[in-house]
């Protein structure tokens, strides 16, 4: 399983690289990009220990001279405060604007990577190696960095594309079951908006919430059409003028919930699996989606191992004040991105709080 998926932009086109084994010719791929001698691989301390030195070896033997910096693993510590140890590391070691920083990790150590590659210096090259699914699929692609502000999830960020995105599948091996289950609902995500074909291939499969019950063909399909789907979005608009905001569905409700408990009770792809059912039954209360659709959706999140209902204690009513700090609000208005069939979705700033709070009751 081997394929390159071209992410077209303006004088920054980039490759999504899947293959087995990729990581061990990191080095290579890189080198082959000109870029400069200093690298700074960041990770988290347990992908590090499984990755951390095949990583290295990769990259010094193609004439890299390659630190490393460890930052503490979960949502909840990708702040400024991890952004400055980056900092402090890239200080020691003299990163100059041809270096590179390397994100070995899930969305968290992408995000963070990226960010701080996209401030050191005005801006510096960045490569994502992506070691979760939910990194493979989604946050390694498409140059969104950032990090969290206490009342909110990527209220500090930057663009900032990536040189290249390079995805061993082999690593989804070691991943841990509820981590691969959080992927999943990126997946399922890009079916709902994307890719009916995708969705309709995951009905077919018997389970999804294990990497082992998971068909090596499907697990193929997976990769290469969330990847192509997330290219073909970013490609169309970069900044999220317009249509790239349909990736963010599932994500409104989703990070509200993220944010309220802490980013310690559900994580990403758990929050987003909560919100697309949110997403979905607020359409059928709107009268834009179909009921049986919606019933869909969710059997494939449960199949998935996923959860459909909100936490326990959960406030409603800071559910609707945190959706005003989300990033879509305009103008006062939250904007939903919301299906109207599998496959397609609208983005719409015209949902009465009084219909989201009947749908938050519901689930």
């Amino acid at each position: 399983m081997t394929s390159v998926i071209n992410v077209n932009l303006p004088g920054q086109s980039y490759e999504i690289a899947i293959a087995p084994s990729s990581l061990d010719r990191l080095g290579q791929h890189m080198a082959n990009l000109k870029l400069g001698k200093k690298v700074l691989l960041v990770s988290n301390p347990t992908i590090f220990k499984h990755f951390g030195e095949r990583a290295i070896a990769s990259l010094t033997s193609a004439g890299f001279d390659v630190a490393s910096c460890t930052l503490p693993p979960g949502e909840r510590y990708k702040t400024l405060n991890s952004i400055q140890k980056l900092y402090d590391v890239a200080l020691e070691n003299r990163l100059e604007r041809s270096s590179t920083m390397v994100a070995l990790g899930g969305g968290v150590i992408g995000d963070m990577t990226g960010f701080a590659a996209a401030t050191w210096l005005r801006g510096i090259n960045v490569v994502q190696v992506p070691t979760s699914l939910l990194a493979m699929v989604d946050s390694a692609i498409g140059g969104k960095t950032g990090v969290n502000h206490p009342q909110g999830k990527n209220l500090i960020g930057a663009f900032h594309q990536p040189r290249l995105v390079s995805i061993d599948p082999e690593i989804l091996k070691t991943l841990p079951m509820r981590e691969f289950r959080a992927g999943m609902a990126e997946v399922i995500k890009y079916g709902v908006i994307w890719d009916a074909e995708l969705f309709a291939e995951m009905e077919a499969s018997k389970r999804l919430d294990q990497l082992r019950y998971v068909k090596p063909e499907l697990v193929n399909s997976i990769l290469t059409r969330s990847c192509q789907a997330k290219a073909d979005v970013v490609s169309k608009d970069e900044k999220e003028g317009g249509l790239r905001a349909i990736l963010n569905y599932g994500h409104t409700i989703g990070h509200a919930v993220e944010s309220l408990t802490g980013y310690r009770l559900v994580n990403h792809g758990e929050a987003v699996a909560i919100g697309m059912v949110a997403a979905g039954q607020i359409a059928v209360e709107l009268g834009m989606w179909q009921k049986e659709d919606t019933e869909r959706q969710n059997a494939l999140i449960q199949k998935a191992g996923l959860p459909t209902q909100l936490p326990d204690g959960v406030d409603i009513e800071a559910i609707i004040e945190a959706l005003q700090l989300d990033k879509k609000v305009k103008d006062g208005k939250v904007r939903f991105i919301l299906p109207t069939q599998i496959g397609v979705v609208t983005i719409t700033d015209e949902v009465p709080s009084d219909v989201i709070r009947q749908v938050l009751r519901q689930i």
